[in-house]
């Protein structure tokens, strides 16, 4: 963190920041320290957080997301404590010796779903007042588990370029929801293709047009239905990864993953790669999909690439295939 706050400090009003690389390779990119802090005030705001509470900083301040941690802390005077970063991180001696739960903490699905497996860690989430997750899509069982939370626990919506989040899903309690409720301050809108459009002037000074393809509703909310880059358009036939792998979730017992390839009958066919046996994938695939759904190739290999922040590297999978 001490790196960052050097930066934060000096006298130049831009502080760098660099992509998760889940599309490609990770790009560096400079942006505004007063955007920075209107994205703090505006996520403290909705969150209800006030000077004095405690803060957790368990991630890598060389991305967004740990960044914006020391930046909230900054605009609203929290307490911040920050331990390293790892897939444990509510193992921490620090967090013993708390005299009271954390307020506010902000995780990736990998680090939430090892604090579910170790009892004491388990508790120690479940008292997190407001508990962020990004980074990542989160596993059906993992949000049925987090339901029954008696705090606050969201899904959180954004990139780089909108420096962090601009919308939040609600995970627990009564007001869980698969629809995303954007900050008062985003405007929303879809292109012809379905893909989300975000016009947000206090935190980012274009309005950017994302390659997510949603359903938006007249008040603003929206779900996600996959991103435009994922789509396979196979005889005519448009089929979206996410759905594919969506549908394979409760079969598959190995990682494994849905691309594409380039075909001169079909234009593109569907490909699933699998750290196990290429023959069992094919028998779940037959059995539980439809017939245009179901991979014409199936590839074997020792680990899906992932990202440095834990995404699927999409990118690097694509060029394994070709």
């Amino acid at each position: 963190m001490s790196n960052f706050l050097d930066e934060w400090n000096n006298d130049s009003e831009y502080v760098e920041v660099k992509t998760s690389g889940s599309t490609g390779e990770p790009k560096r990119m400079l942006v505004e320290k007063r955007r920075m802090l209107n994205s703090a005030r505006i996520t403290c705001d909705f969150l209800g957080l006030k000077a004095g509470d405690t803060a957790l900083l368990c991630m890598s301040t060389d991305y967004i997301a740990g960044k914006m941690m020391v930046v909230r802390s900054i605009e609203r005077g929290l307490k911040l404590i920050e331990v390293p970063p790892s897939g444990h991180p509510l193992n921490n001696s620090q967090l013993s010796t708390l005299h009271s739960p954390l307020s506010f903490a902000a995780m990736v699905p990998m680090q939430v779903y090892n604090s579910l497996q170790v009892p004491e860690e388990r508790e120690r989430l479940m008292q997190i007042r407001h508990l962020i997750i990004g980074g990542g899509a989160i596993d059906e069982a993992i949000e049925a588990e987090l339901r029954t939370f008696p705090h606050a626990v969201w899904s959180t919506y954004g990139m780089t370029e909108t420096l962090s989040h601009i919308a939040l899903r609600r995970i627990s309690g009564p007001e869980a929801s698969e629809w995303y409720t954007p900050f008062r301050t985003v405007k929303l809108s879809t292109t012809s293709e379905g893909c989300l459009v975000i016009d947000a002037p206090e935190v980012c000074v274009q309005t950017l047009t994302t390659n997510d393809i949603v359903e938006l509703k007249p008040d603003g909310r929206f779900r996600i239905l996959g991103r435009k880059d994922n789509v396979i358009c196979s005889g005519g036939i448009k089929i979206q990864m996410e759905e594919v792998e969506t549908c394979l979730k409760k079969y598959m017992r190995v990682p494994y993953i849905i691309s594409k390839r380039k075909d001169e009958k079909f234009g593109e066919i569907v490909v699933l790669l699998t750290e196990g046996d290429t023959a069992e994938a094919k028998a779940v695939c037959e059995k539980v999909l439809p017939k245009y759904h179901q991979p014409k190739v199936y590839l074997h290999i020792d680990k899906i690439p992932l990202t440095e922040t834990g995404k699927p590297a999409r990118k690097k999978i694509l060029d394994l295939i070709v």
